[in-house]
């Protein structure tokens, strides 16, 4: 019994000494890269704004070192965030990076980030090859894969919603690519054909004119859109009458709870496929919207999600260092070893390329409680970004783009 309370003791005063130490060392700074001007604003918003919940119950500290957050406004645009990333670097001394939405934006950070060697955690981006087959050293992220996230949604619209003949509409970039890409594979890997695609460029003012090209011989439109490209293709499309005739379906940003409360009538019945959904009804989840609805008063999308998990995953990474986080290599090997059974969105785990292993959700946009809401209809668990295919052989072809898969059907 001696022995056991001499252990405790001991324990105790370690723990008081590892805490000492961290706060010796003075506060750990942390640069934040975030969209709050632009298209993707309220995104950006969003985002932050999950990350600061999840500091501000952990007191601002982490592993008992107080916590400083520089945020900059990156504005989406690939030679601002560039801009303030140096800042956040050479300047403010931080001592790791988190933030960036679009992939344009994060693959043109990625050279500055090994350059500087800088510990940098993308809890919403989802550009394929950050973790695929252009791994950097000092960058891991917690969100999700485009093409990934879409590959058991291929299998569940060719074998569930039994779809043989699908029009793909994609924004034309990284993320539009990877994300029809990954649809365009798995659906055509399970008996469906991709029969036409249509690339929209970011400007975009009017889907009209792309509407007006479809193919009517289709089963159904796949849909790749977010913000204010969702706003636009809900009202051209419920306006062109295509909607009695042919089904939506979409990539999960399209009716994300960041756009959701914009959407009406139109948008009821679209499935769409998503690593988090506003309404799961788990003990996590209730606790995370709750929170968020009271913190912000408006319903967490998966950018809030995104970002509280992301925010968490730093801190079990720093505690599991003892706060040392001048350390930038363990820093950075801790990171890559987070598991968490208990995120909002269900349990995830880091794989050996730095990307998440997660639940996927099919969603299907119902009308409860007068309010418009992502209802699950289906759950595929622990989901990696290579879904049912072998890493190795899946790494030789090329990542997801305007050409690839090629469109042997249109």
């Amino acid at each position: 019994m001696h022995t056991v309370r001499r252990h405790v003791v001991l324990a105790a005063l370690a723990s008081v000494a590892v805490a000492g130490d961290a706060a010796a060392q003075g506060p750990m700074r942390i640069g934040f890269l975030a969209p709050l001007s632009g298209a993707i604003a309220a995104a950006g918003r969003d985002m932050y704004s999950g990350c600061e919940l999840f500091w501000q119950e952990s007191g601002w500290q982490l592993a008992g070192r107080k916590l400083e957050v520089i945020l900059e406004d990156n504005e989406g645009l690939p030679a601002t965030a560039l801009t303030k990333l140096r800042k956040l670097v050479e300047s403010d001394q931080v001592h790791m990076v988190a933030g960036v939405i679009l992939s344009n934006v994060a693959y043109a950070l990625v050279p500055y980030i090994e350059a500087q060697g800088i510990p940098t955690l993308y809890p919403i981006n989802s550009a394929d090859d950050l973790t695929q087959r252009k791994r950097p050293t000092w960058l891991i992220r917690t969100g999700f894969s485009a093409g990934g996230n879409m590959h058991p949604f291929g299998e569940y619209a060719a074998k569930v919603l039994g779809y043989r003949k699908v029009v793909t509409i994609g924004l034309d970039y990284a993320f539009g690519w990877e994300t029809v890409g990954g649809f365009h594979k798995s659906f055509e890997d399970n008996g469906g054909q991709i029969v036409q695609k249509l690339w929209v460029p970011l400007n975009v003012q009017d889907y009209g004119p792309y509407l007006a090209q479809l193919r009517k011989d289709a089963d159904a439109v796949f849909v790749n859109a977010l913000g204010r490209w969702t706003l636009l293709f809900a009202k051209e499309y419920a306006a062109s009458g295509l909607r009695n005739r042919l089904p939506l379906i979409a990539g999960g940003t399209y009716t994300d709870e960041h756009i959701l409360p914009q959407l009406g009538d139109e948008s009821l019945g679209v499935v769409s496929a998503h690593h988090y959904s506003a309404s799961l009804d788990t003990p996590a989840n209730r606790r995370f919207r709750a929170a968020f609805e009271k913190a912000y008063n408006r319903t967490p999308s998966f950018y809030s999600e995104n970002c509280y998990t992301g925010a968490r995953i730093i801190g079990e990474a720093v505690r599991a260092i003892g706060g040392r986080v001048e350390d930038r290599a363990a820093l950075m090997a801790a990171l890559r070893k987070v598991e968490i059974q208990d995120a909002p969105r269900g349990p995830v785990k880091m794989d050996p390329y730095g990307n998440p292993t997660q639940n996927i959700y099919v969603r299907k946009v119902e009308r409860v409680g007068g309010r418009l809401q992502n209802t699950v209809i289906h759950t595929y668990p622990a989901v990696g970004q290579f879904w049912t295919y072998n890493p190795e052989e899946f790494l030789k072809q090329p990542v997801y783009s305007r050409d690839f898969p090629p469109c042997r059907h249109c």
